[in-house]
């Protein structure tokens, strides 16, 4: 059963509260709704889906160098980048170091939302962002109520999945070639 609009009106009010709090620019829910659009996870749905999920979200904004997400947290959340970029950190002993950068439409925190396991990485804004948060509870909600939607978040996550191991293999290539460079002088 879709969301009761009694339920996403006080989400959604509690939310505003949460972020006037926080400092967060307030802004019209068809606004957010529009931008979701562009988000391919949320592609697919209805406008009044993607408006509804936007009514049940926390406008976020983050300073330079403030973190969305930090490794060891508990998932309880999705973020959508609406505007400026966010730098995924990774960490040796040797200190933090940038793994990657995103941008607009980037859903930092969609995996660990599904695998309801700690963070696996820190992510912070590199640039003034401004983000939807959206709650483990509306996202897995929004995953599972309709099969169709189900089957097109799984495709999603494949695709991600499919990414990172691609990008693995290859950097597993390269240091391979590093490592067989070094022992051979050269």
């Amino acid at each position: 059963m879709p969301y009761s609009v009694a339920v996403g009106i006080a989400l959604r009010s509690a939310a505003r509260e949460a972020g006037r709090s926080k400092g967060a620019r307030v802004v019209d829910v068809s606004e957010e709704a529009d931008l979701l659009r562009n988000v391919p996870l949320f592609s697919g749905l209805s406008a009044s889906e993607r408006k509804l999920l936007a009514f049940t979200s926390e406008l976020q904004c983050f300073a330079p160098g403030e973190a969305l997400m930090r490794k060891g947290e508990p998932a309880d959340c999705a973020y959508v980048i609406l505007e400026g970029e966010a730098e995924v950190l990774g960490a040796t002993s040797a200190g933090d170091f940038v793994v990657a950068t995103l941008g607009r439409n980037a859903m930092p925190g969609e995996v660990g939302v599904f695998t309801d396991v700690p963070r696996n990485a820190t992510v912070r804004a590199k640039s003034p962002v401004r983000a939807l948060r959206i709650s483990r509870e509306v996202f897995l909600k929004l995953a599972s109520e309709r099969p169709d939607r189900a089957l097109q978040v799984m495709r999603q996550l494949s695709s991600l999945i499919a990414n990172d191991l691609r990008s693995i293999a290859a950097l597993r290539d390269e240091l391979q070639k590093a490592l067989a460079a070094s022992r051979h002088g050269g």
